[in-house]
């Protein structure tokens, strides 16, 4: 079966959590953590990997209420103080060198918070292979607004279109990529294991161009003569 075509890319955007670093146990202790110290029913990890999307002055409000602020507290402590335990996935590095090396604007738009984002990937010593790094809080709206991607893309000559790949594990980058007209590519193993995934172009509701379950494939197209 012959892959499908792809708008030439001249820039890609890459969310980060669990596209290019596995952070779930990490998210999940601080958030465990944190309903505990809150009072509020724990979730499971199933859960947490299937709620976690947006950032969180956009889904703290919808969990703890009134209370999110001391919760965002609770949760940042507990998270800075092991974030740096993240693990990069297979492929990762390869990847982001590959997009670098093929001599495209490659840029992070993460819904984590901007200081803890760029923190990680300064410990992973990628600093390099991004022209620019967007988190939360950095825009003034967070995914799926198209706010952080206009950010990213900012004094680079490249506006929003088909030509930028967005490259993501969620429902939450697939709408952002709708939001600004990029072209959504859906990433990473665990998303075919999802009831709401259709390899023939849905992921929970959301349009996507390609699915790649991991970087060998998606590796290849930015390095199309290699062996």
């Amino acid at each position: 079966m012959s892959s499908p075509v792809l708008p030439k890319p001249r820039a890609v955007i890459f969310d980060w959590d669990n596209t290019l670093v596995d952070t779930w146990p990490i998210i999940h202790e601080a958030l465990h953590h944190t309903f505990v110290a809150m009072q509020v029913e724990p979730w499971p990890l199933e859960v947490t990997m299937k709620r976690v999307r947006k950032s969180m002055r956009d889904s703290f409000p919808e969990i703890f209420g009134e209370n999110w602020h001391a919760a965002a507290e609770i949760y940042q402590q507990q998270y800075r103080a092991n974030q740096l335990k993240l693990t990069a996935l297979p492929g990762a590095e390869e990847l982001i060198r590959a997009v670098h090396d093929a001599g495209l604007y490659s840029v992070v738009v993460s819904n984590k918070k901007g200081p803890n984002l760029r923190r990680e990937i300064e410990h992973l010593g990628w600093g390099p292979w991004f022209h620019k790094v967007v988190g939360a809080d950095d825009a003034a709206r967070d995914k799926p607004f198209a706010d952080p991607v206009h950010m990213a893309l900012e004094g680079s000559n490249i506006t929003p279109a088909p030509d930028v790949w967005f490259i993501g594990d969620s429902e939450v980058d697939l709408e952002c990529a709708k939001n600004t007209g990029c072209t959504p590519i859906l990433y990473g193993p665990i998303v075919a294991q999802h009831a709401e995934f259709d390899a023939k172009g849905t992921y929970q509701g959301h349009a996507f161009a390609q699915y790649f379950p991991d970087h060998t494939e998606l590796t290849k197209r930015f390095r199309p003569h290699a062996a």
